[in-house]
């Protein structure tokens, strides 16, 4: 073997080693996030709680020795019945407080590194990579807070409002493990509990992230338990049956039913047999999809 082929091996050989280094794990921003998002969020909420307890719902209440004058005098009545109130005012506010703190990280966090479509190496260190993981930590917080609390339905509202969803209006989506991120949904769309908007996706145990918008259009149903893998597109008035899985980058033509893994146009018969339902309602159901085309069309 002569030395030049002997030095083109080893730059073959080194080309193909793997780059593998340790991700940097920025613990203070981690910190710096839980701090403010969690302590600050009750603290507005926590004195104002606290100031109707000392110097409301003691004085007028527990400190009212007849218990008949509870009910025959202004005082103690209106501190009794303002009680369930101000908690439900409390927890609201402690709900925009997250939202707010939680907008303030956001944006600075695109503004050093914007967030897009793409592939995130998770053994090389990028600035990419670090604030995809600290976005993550600090999105769960208002999510859970959300959606495990009173009003669910602000889920819409709080994270369009950080920035980090597109969801039209009049669109329902249950509570889920993902969906929080680089997600795009339509009006009037329903997502049921446990589905599954997986913007972003690792391939193996320590492979490369997929980070790639969830899309669907107005009029779209995605059933419980079904998963929709990074870039999956959904058009409009598409319905996909609970259980379902599709692929990534996965694109249909909608007005049609989906199931299956990976999803795929289910026909009129299974249709039927799946929903039990008669040739009149499919014939039923024909006639208005094809109203709704006429009337958009004009």
């Amino acid at each position: 073997m002569t030395e030049e082929n002997a030095i083109d091996n080893k730059e073959e050989s080194e080309d193909d080693e793997i780059i593998k280094e340790e991700i940097k794990i920025q613990y203070h921003w981690y910190f710096i996030g839980f701090v403010t998002t969690y302590f600050l969020t009750w603290a507005i909420p926590g004195v104002i709680f606290f100031l109707y307890i000392f110097f409301a719902f003691v004085p007028f209440f527990l400190e009212t020795t007849n218990f008949f004058l509870i009910f025959t005098e202004l005082g103690p009545l209106l501190s009794l019945i303002s009680f369930p109130l101000v908690i439900v005012i409390c927890d609201v506010l402690h709900l925009v407080i997250a939202t707010a703190v939680t907008r303030f990280w956001w944006n600075i966090s695109q503004n050093v590194s914007p967030t897009k479509d793409g592939i995130i190496p998770r053994n090389i260190r990028s600035t990419t990579s670090n604030l995809y993981h600290i976005r993550s930590f600090l999105i769960k917080y208002p999510k859970y807070a959300i959606t495990k609390g009173m009003f669910p339905w602000l889920f819409n509202w709080a994270f369009n409002s950080i920035g980090a969803t597109k969801i039209g209006k009049g669109s329902t989506i249950e509570e889920q493990v993902v969906g929080d991120r680089l997600v795009e949904v339509g009006d009037n769309c329903y997502v049921g509990p446990n589905a599954s908007l997986a913007s972003h996706l690792v391939e193996g145990i320590f492979g490369n992230i997929y980070y790639f918008t969830v899309r669907l259009g107005d009029n779209c149903t995605v059933g419980a338990e079904t998963a929709l893998a990074p870039g999956s597109e959904l058009e409009d008035n598409s319905y996909i049956f609970p259980c379902a899985a599709s692929l990534k980058f996965t694109q249909n033509k909608g007005f049609n039913y989906y199931f299956g893994m990976p999803i795929r146009k289910i026909f009129s018969r299974k249709i039927k047999d799946y929903l039990d339902l008669t040739k009149e309602d499919l014939k039923r159901s024909e006639e208005l999809e094809l109203r709704y085309k006429e009337r958009n069309e004009k």
